[in-house]
């Protein structure tokens, strides 16, 4: 059986500079059907590599002639995408399996068969095991009623299987495929970052045990946290290193955690000689970096020298709002302790929360500047469908926008008590105006003692950030 595992052509999100990264979620599951699904022929169609449009893409699916078509759909801002992806398969032969997952197909599995006649199945959370039976079943022309963890349709109508339960043991999974794309491995890559270096993703862990209210990860992986052994993820970061020349890694874990599994991984990877070769990056609380701050040393010289901190905001009843559970003094105190470990401080801030007013993001760009990390991401809250805050905002009819596609948390969908959507465009503005406009920040960045912020402030004076992100904030203004 042929199946075809496709990254669709799609825009990368300009915030993050100029990068590639590699269909993590297509390798996974690429490598899981390889070691439990026999006679299957599996190519993965990564058209963001491969410089393909959707004739291309039409053009290579008429080509391979799969009996499955899979497109990856990670975020929902991809939504529209991948269902192209799929339509296109129909278009090419309507007998293909048209299957789509991810979170926000796993949040609204009815709404998305009854919206989009083109998938034929859903897989719902945890994608292995249940993709795997998928094919089996399929090539067996066997019925999917017994198949837990997918919705799907049958001569007209929508079934939802029960849930399944989540793998146990994360270390049994295979390594990604990386394999099936090794003529595009070169490709990868995160110029802010990274540099020249070639790019890949590792996953440490599933899941998160906090319970934001914004985040689409805790509701997907519903409330569990499972982590990968440290010596599982060195091993793996040693084979891609060792198989692939991959210098930078991007931990790809909500809440990646710090303390003792970080401490071991540390030790795991100097060990084996690998920290004088590469570089790693994470996203971690700000509360667990100052709790762990007597390890920050350790992750510096095992190669962490960048980690993005989830700030969010300086305001305590937003943050309550969020349910965060950090306070403004955790973020002050990590960013400062990164810095004194010449660890590179990124940071997350967020506006639009319900009583959000021009006055409440005034202070929030002052904190900022006060706060003084060596790069801010400010984002608009944005109710991604699963979360709590979709909930909440669904019953009280806050969301305007229902187009997914504006999802990306540069667009508002959503107004606050006191701000329309468009004034929370402009006051988007404002604030990566506020950072990134300042003459001092920008000279300070670059002549840094920090070798790597050094080479981040003058990719970012290369790029120019500030008018990318005009673009997107006014595109609405430039429309009517």
């Amino acid at each position: 059986m042929k199946v075809l595992l496709v990254e669709p052509p799609k825009e990368v999100w300009f915030v993050m500079g100029e990068y590639l990264p590699p269909p993590f979620g297509l390798l996974e599951l690429a490598a899981y059907l390889e070691k439990h699904v026999e006679s299957v022929e599996i190519c993965i169609l990564d058209c963001q590599a491969e410089r393909l449009d959707w004739h291309g893409l039409e053009r290579r699916i008429e080509a391979f002639d799969p009996e499955v078509v899979a497109s990856s759909g990670f975020a929902t801002c991809n939504v529209y995408v991948a269902v192209r992806t799929l339509e296109i398969a129909k278009k090419v032969n309507p007998e293909i399996l048209t299957v789509a997952g991810g979170q926000h197909f796993t949040a609204l599995a009815e709404d998305s068969l009854q919206a989009y006649p083109e998938i034929d199945v859903i897989v719902r959370g945890e994608g292995e095991e249940t993709f795997a039976e998928v094919i089996k079943a399929f090539g067996k022309k066997a019925s999917f009623s017994e198949i837990k963890g997918i919705s799907f349709r049958n001569k007209g109508k929508i079934y939802h299987n029960p849930d399944r339960p989540f793998i146990k043991d994360l270390d049994s999974l295979p390594f990604p495929a990386y394999h099936l794309v090794e003529h595009a491995t070169r490709k990868y890559h995160f110029r802010m970052m990274a540099g020249t270096k070639k790019y890949a993703i590792i996953e440490g862990s599933r899941g998160c045990p906090h319970q934001c209210v914004f985040c689409s990860q805790w509701a997907h992986w519903r409330g569990e946290w499972r982590r990968k052994t440290a010596k599982r993820i060195a091993d793996e970061i040693e084979f891609l290193f060792n198989n692939y020349g991959m210098e930078f890694f991007w931990l790809t874990d909500d809440n990646f955690g710090l303390g003792n599994h970080a401490e071991k991984l540390c030790d795991e990877i100097i060990r084996r000689g690998l920290s004088e070769h590469i570089m790693w990056f994470v996203q971690a609380r700000c509360d667990d970096v100052v709790k762990s701050s007597k390890i920050l040393p350790k992750l510096r010289k095992a190669g962490n020298y960048w980690i993005l901190l989830g700030v969010e905001s300086p305001n305590e009843q937003a943050l309550k709002s969020f349910n965060k559970g950090i306070t403004m003094e955790d973020s002050r105190k990590a960013v400062k302790l990164l810095k004194q470990n010449d660890i590179f401080a990124q940071t997350t801030l967020i506006i639009g929360e319900r009583n959000d007013s021009s006055k409440s993001i005034a202070k929030l760009r002052e904190f900022v500047n006060g706060l003084d990390p060596d790069l801010a991401i400010f984002m608009i809250l944005t109710p991604f469908p699963g979360t709590k805050l979709y909930a909440e905002a669904l019953e009280k009819g806050w969301i305007e926008d229902f187009n997914w596609a504006h999802y990306d948390m540069v667009h508002a969908v959503m107004p606050t008590k006191y701000l329309s959507r468009q004034q929370l465009q402009e006051e988007l503005f404002r604030c990566y105006r506020s950072f990134y406009g300042s003459i001092p920040r920008r000279l300070k960045g670059l002549f840094s003692r920090n070798k790597l912020k050094r080479k981040t402030y003058r990719y970012l004076a290369s790029r120019a950030v500030l008018q990318e992100l005009r673009k997107a904030v006014f595109w609405r203004r430039e429309l009517k």
